[in-house]
């Protein structure tokens, strides 16, 4: 409790999620967003927007607890996605992180936690979707190179969520039973672990990816499996 916690990405969806978990826990929460929040709006895949946030944080607290780079997009993939757009993913989803760590290396509380938000796109993926898988598996390497670099000083690991549900629209039977554990996961499943993972129970946890997906990416289908047929066609 009475920790002070960073959460990029933090006005909605699973980084809404995390705030509350630590406002529940007690603990200060600065956000930075480019949507409507109570700490700083911005742009962080701006450097001079980062710069000015970490100013602030450090002004207001003195030291951090918890960065959690939670903020990404996509802007499509090989089919859409432009050289600027593809860069600019990546300044938001792999450069920020980075770079915020950087800043904040000299004012790390005793105990203090980098969790990065990857996903299991990661390490599966769709169609015309680079911009987004590649910024997520930079961010795989990124914690296991900060945890390197920050032994002894801040214990970094990563979250890989899978389906969650953040979307404005009713699921199917089926999107339930696809997934092995017959859900589909919520915000609170991926904020619930980003506590565990900050607490002194996950002390002994560094550099690690932890996959939150119900088990979709355990589960192996080929051609005819549970009704599923493959139509070259439609690639």
């Amino acid at each position: 409790m009475n920790k002070i916690a960073v959460v990029t990405g933090g006005a909605k969806g699973i980084g809404r999620a995390i705030v509350k978990a630590f406002e529940r826990n007690g603990d200060r929460v600065a956000i930075i967003d480019l949507l409507d929040n109570p700490y700083f709006i911005g742009d962080i895949a701006d450097e001079k927007t980062l710069i000015k946030f970490a100013e602030k944080v450090i002004k207001d607290f003195g030291q951090i607890d918890y960065l959690v780079n939670n903020a990404c997009l996509s802007k499509g993939g090989i089919e859409t996605c432009s050289y600027e757009d593809f860069n600019y993913v990546l300044r938001v989803g792999a450069t920020a992180p980075f770079f915020l760590a950087k800043l904040f290396k000299d004012h790390f509380a005793p105990g203090a936690s980098i969790i990065n938000i990857s996903s299991t796109r990661e390490r599966m993926s769709q169609a015309n979707t680079e911009s987004y898988s590649a910024a997520k598996g930079a961010i795989g390497a990124l914690t296991r190179a900060l945890s390197i670099s920050l032994a002894g000083k801040v214990r970094v690991n990563a979250i890989a969520p899978g389906w969650i549900d953040t979307f404005p629209y009713e699921f199917s039977e089926a999107d339930y039973l696809q997934h092995p554990t017959h859900t589909v996961g919520r915000p609170e499943d991926i904020a619930e672990l980003v506590l565990f993972l900050v607490s002194d129970k996950a002390k002994f946890l560094d550099g690690e990816t932890i996959a939150v997906d119900g088990g979709m990416t355990k589960q192996m289908i080929y051609h005819g499996d549970f009704g599923w047929s493959f139509d070259p066609k439609k690639k």
